[in-house]
């Protein structure tokens, strides 16, 4: 197991670190979503960022290249498939954003218990985000939090649930979906993530009973405030197999997400039913194909992204209610939307406002007013219909 290190440090910056600081370690710190935590992060007076992934030199270069930072930041080559060496690296807390998680074990987060610190994942894999629970034992003997999905899904619908569910009686129906803009710095591991599920069938809550029903089909169309019609298709995540549980009166769950680009959209799911009837077993394997067809579609699109939930249910009166809210995000800025919660919950965690020991999905930690304050200064808005 090859393990390399380096920190940007001065003695000072040493010193503060030992007497003032808690060290969180970021694995995939230099990727879409652990850059911007590190950066997010890196600001904080009593926390040192250390950067991790496959790349030494990728490592210390977004290390080096981090600017106003409270402490020096520190970097190390890991490869989490080889071992988890965390006695050299002496973290307080790790993050986990190297997806994707779907074809992960609990390696990482084992680690993180049997050493003694806090473990959280950007997870977006149905079983992987469900089954943390079989860690909780185990945490909650050595003291620590293991938390698993920190991300949009189900961290960010369960916020905005929990912001609304007072407005009704009865919360029966939940129709949401997300729309990722052209322009986004997309990665391999996300497009290989999705591919897996197109065409493959997954159980969501409808008519009050668990169905089958296909990744990427069911196409449809929704209009967005501002951003305008996009195509929709059905999307596998944690939600579907967790909110019953939390929700009890849930009758519809339907969860859905779609590309800015209808072309790119209608021939995904075009070869949906390629994978449906069996001609192929899976679009993964031509994940790098996939996502070299899409950069070169940047040109068309635009960096608006959005998440939209439409509650359902009864009033107080007995009374059917429905309610919208959108979150709206310009600029490119809609990749931040599942960083908030890792950089709120690691504040909480080492500043002890938070003591929950334990493993469990990441649901009705973060209030969505705590949420949208994360992403202040960012083009990123929620709008009420």
């Amino acid at each position: 197991m090859a393990i390399a290190g380096g920190s940007t440090s001065s003695r000072n910056g040493v010193a503060k670190q030992e007497v003032m600081t808690k060290r969180v370690l970021i694995i995939g710190g230099y990727g879409n979503f652990g850059s911007y935590i590190a950066a997010k992060l890196a600001l904080e007076l009593d926390i040192q960022v250390i950067i991790s992934g496959r790349s030494h030199d990728k490592a210390a270069a977004f290390a080096k290249s981090l600017k106003d930072v409270t402490h020096p930041v520190d970097y190390h080559a890991l490869d989490i498939t080889e071992g988890l060496p965390l006695e050299a690296v002496k973290p307080d807390m790790v993050i986990h954003t190297s997806g994707p998680f779907q074809q992960q074990g609990y390696a990482v987060a084992r680690a993180c218990i049997e050493y003694g610190c806090h473990y959280l994942d950007l997870a977006d894999g149905r079983n992987f985000v469900a089954g943390i629970r079989a860690l909780n034992d185990q945490a909650r003997t050595r003291g620590v939090s293991v938390i698993s999905g920190a991300s949009s899904v189900p961290c960010l619908s369960s916020a905005v649930i929990d912001h609304y569910k007072s407005k009704f009686s009865r919360l029966e129906s939940l129709d949401y979906g997300i729309t990722t803009a052209q322009q986004t710095n997309r990665g391999l591991a996300t497009t290989a993530a999705i591919l897996g599920y197109v065409g493959k069938p997954f159980c969501t809550l409808i008519g009050g009973r668990m169905r089958n029903i296909y990744g990427w089909q069911d196409i449809h169309a929704h209009d967005y405030p501002e951003f305008g019609r996009r195509l929709l298709g059905n999307c596998d995540i944690p939600d579907l197999a967790l909110l019953p549980d939390y929700y009890p009166d849930l009758k519809d769950i339907r969860f859905y997400a779609g590309t800015e680009i209808a072309t790119l959209h209608f021939g995904l799911w075009l070869l949906s039913w390629v994978v449906r009837a069996g001609v192929v077993r899976s679009l993964k394997p031509a994940a790098k194909t996939f996502l070299k067809m899409a950069r070169a579609c940047d040109g068309l699109g635009s960096g608006n992204s959005a998440f939209h939930m439409t509650m359902g249910g009864q009033d107080h009166t007995g009374q059917p209610k429905t309610k919208t809210l959108y979150i709206l995000a310009g600029e490119g800025h809609g990749p931040y939307i599942p960083c908030a919660p890792a950089i709120i919950l690691t504040k909480k965690l080492l500043r002890n406002e938070m003591h929950n020991p334990g493993a469990y999905p990441c649901i009705g930690l973060v209030d969505l007013d705590s949420y949208m304050a994360a992403l202040a200064g960012l083009n990123i808005r929620k709008l009420e219909m």
